[in-house]
This record gives C-alpha cells, sequence and structure tokens, in this order.
C-alpha cells in the first residue's frame, strides 16, 4: 500500500517495518519509554531517511537509530 505524503509516495509497510524494529531496539535500550505511543522524532527520522532515497528496512532502522541517539543525546548502552 502506498501512501502520498507531499510529492512522494511511500510504502507504509516499509515505515512500520523499519519503525517497529528500530522502537523495539529504543525500548530495550531505556532511551525511548515503553508504551505504544509513536515516537514522532524517530518516525521523522525514518520518513526524512526514506525520502533522502533509503529503501532497505534494516539499514533505515540502524540509520534511524543512529540518528535518534545522537539527536536526543541517548547512547544504548548493550
Amino acid at each position: 500500500m502506498l501512501v502520498e505524503r507531499g510529492l512522494q509516495a511511500m510504502s507504509v509497510e516499509l515505515v512500520s517495518d523499519a519503525y517497529a524494529i528500530a522502537a523495539n531496539y529504543l525500548r530495550r535500550s531505556g532511551a525511548i519509554p515503553d508504551t505504544l505511543a509513536t515516537n514522532e522524532l524517530l518516525l521523522e527520522i525514518i520518513i526524512k531517511l526514506l525520502q533522502r532515497g533509503e529503501f532497505n528496512k534494516i539499514r533505515l532502522a540502524n540509520r534511524a537509530i543512529a540518528r535518534f541517539e545522537a539527536q536526543s543525546g541517548t547512547r544504548a548502552v548493550a
């Protein structure tokens, strides 16, 4: 399924999958609270990366995690 956002069409499934991967990691690391609410910053980061041409969901999630940690000042302890 595609959703029109501005001038670009993006795959809802791709955004959903990348968000699920990144949010799961960030919740487990304690960077975001363990709630059902969508983290708007993380979602914005994923959409911006997608608009810049990243279409691999694993790479998209990993880059979103790195940018989220950099922007929010949190670093996961693994």
